[in-house]
Parts: structure tokens; C-alpha cells; sequence
């Protein structure tokens, strides 16, 4: 029996519909690092069933003749005469999971090497007009707006403004510190590289479209909690307020943004952590996830 008719179907389940599911609950503000990790795992399990599912659409079957090669074949699409040929069918049955595999491979490298690029640039010029402050541990740069960022990567940097040094107060300055120290210890560039690769690859998804947006949000609401573990929630709040007019270079991480508003709503509201039967169920579902294409495309015999 051809698997390609359940893997389409449970693609499609993947793609179309589990991000309205995740979009609707309420749990992810409250577990964003969980949430983030469930959002990965729906990208890995749809690029799995749909590799699984080009597999078996192209493999041949019984009553298919040579599945997808044999469609063409008798659309007049073939190039010779008679039975389609079993070598095509097993060449485009390996051809396009691994096309799928390379465009993701070369997607996150592409973002990756784009970014760093970027950091690498935009670090040379810090280094030309900014000091570095051994209080902060950051380098300050000759800027009036507040900001603060973060440069990840192989050299990381944490670079915060005149502004930003003059208008905060010394907790507030702690608080926004720790919320870039938490990207660089997370490699959160690394997991937004990732989600882009996605994206570029299947931009038509509704999973790729939210899968990007919400794991930025969801990672600047992580750095945030790294944040309250050593500050108030009024302290980040109002440093957070300070900052909402900043922005960013391309490839770094900052505190502000345009994330700002969800982020304080989420900081002075009351949120407390979804219970630990919950968190445990989420991420039993989430690590299984992957694994169903491999087990909807390898079903165990019964008997």
C-alpha cells in the first residue's frame, strides 16, 4: 500500500492547520521556550512528511504502476515509448526528499552566513566609534536614541547607547543587559536562522509564515524571563518603554522593538506558568511529532 495518500494529508494537518491550534492557545506566552521548541518541531515534522510523501508519490506501487512516473507517463509526458522506466521512478523518488533536504541545508546556511556578514560589518564600526565600558561589559556607541542590542555569533557583542546610559536607571540598565546576555547564551541567531531557512523554502505556508513570526516573539519573551530572574517586572517594563523607538541593525537582537507592546503586556499582566502536566504533555507531543511521518510511511506490521 502507497503511504503517500496519509503523509499528504497529515502535511496538509501540519502546514494548514496545527498553527490556528497553536495561535489560539494560551500556553505559549506562558512556556515561550517551549512554545518556540514546538514551533521547530512542526517545521521538522512537515519538511519530514513532505520529503516521505514525494518519496511515495514518485516510489512504485501495485496499483500505480510506477507511481507519480507513471502519471506522467500516461499524460504523454514520457520520453520513450511503453512502460515508464523503474530507474526514473527510483531517481525521482531520492531526487526530491533530497531536494527539499538541500534547500533547507542551504537556506539556514545562507541566513547564517548572510547575518554573521552583517554582524561583522556592523562590528567594525562599533569598534571605530564606540568605547568599550568595562562596567557594562558592553560598548557603548554616541547615540541619543536609548538602545540596546546584541551582536551573537562567534564574537559577541553587547552594545548599548549614550541615550540608553543616560535615561536609564542602574537596575534598568541590569535588566536590558541580562535580555541580550540570555540571546548570546541561547544562540537564539542560530534558531531565527533556522525558521527563516523555512520559510524560504515553503513561503506559501501558513507554518512557515507563523513559524517565523512567533519564534522571534517567543524568543524575546525567553530573554525576558532571563531578565525578572534578577529584576522587577515594573523595572523591565519601563526600560522596555524606554526603548520601544529603537531599532535594531540587521542580524542583531535587541530588547526594543516592535514587539515591545505584547511583550509589557505579557511582563505587568498576571502569568503564571501552565502546569507541570501540561508542560510534561506539550513536550511529549512535541518530541513525538517528528516521528509520526516515519511511522505513517514505516506503519508496524500487525501480527
Amino acid at each position: 500500500m502507497n503511504a503517500a495518500p496519509v503523509l499528504i494529508g497529515y502535511t496538509a494537518a501540519v502546514g494548514f492547520v496545527a498553527p490556528h491550534v497553536m495561535l489560539r492557545s494560551r500556553w505559549p506566552h506562558r512556556a515561550p521556550a517551549l512554545a518556540a521548541a514546538v514551533w521547530h518541531t512542526l517545521a521538522v515534522s512537515f519538511s519530514i512528511g513532505a520529503a516521505l510523501a514525494a518519496y511515495n508519490l514518485a516510489m512504485p506501487a501495485e496499483h500505480l504502476h510506477a507511481g507519480l512516473v507513471g502519471l506522467l507517463h500516461s499524460c504523454g509526458l514520457g520520453t520513450g515509448a511503453g512502460h515508464p522506466d523503474p530507474h526514473s521512478a527510483d531517481r525521482l523518488a531520492l531526487g526530491v526528499p533530497a531536494a527539499i533536504a538541500v534547500a533547507l541545508l542551504a537556506g539556514f546556511s545562507f541566513h547564517v552566513v548572510r547575518a554573521g556578514r552583517a554582524r561583522e560589518r556592523h562590528r567594525e564600526a562599533v569598534d571605530l566609534v564606540g568605547r568599550h565600558s568595562a562596567r557594562l561589559c558592553a560598548t557603548v556607541m554616541p547615540y541619543a536614541v536609548p538602545a540596546v542590542y546584541c551582536l551573537p555569533g562567534r564574537r559577541p557583542r553587547i552594545v548599548i547607547s549614550d541615550g540608553a546610559v543616560d535615561h536609564l536607571t542602574p537596575e534598568q540598565l541590569d535588566a536590558v543587559l541580562e535580555h541580550e546576555q540570555a540571546h548570546i547564551a541561547g544562540r537564539h541567531h542560530l534558531v531565527l536562522a533556522a525558521v527563516e531557512a523555512f520559510h524560504s523554502v515553503f513561503r506559501w505556508l501558513p507554518l512557515a509564515r507563523h513559524a517565523r513570526e512567533q519564534t522571534a516573539l517567543l524568543l524575546e519573551m525567553v530573554a525576558d524571563d532571563r531578565a525578572l530572574r534578577s529584576q522587577s517586572r515594573e523595572v523591565l517594563a519601563t526600560a522596555m518603554y524606554e526603548m520601544a523607538a529603537a531599532r535594531a541593525p540587521r542580524g542583531a537582537l535587541a530588547a526594543g522593538g516592535h514587539t515591545v507592546l505584547i511583550r509589557m503586556k505579557r511582563v505587568l499582566g498576571p502569568c503564571t506558568a501552565p502546569h507541570p502536566a501540561l508542560r510534561g504533555s506539550v513536550a511529549a507531543v512535541a518530541a513525538a511529532v517528528p516521528l509520526l511521518p516515519l511511522l505513517f510511511a514505516c506503519p508496524p506490521a500487525l501480527g
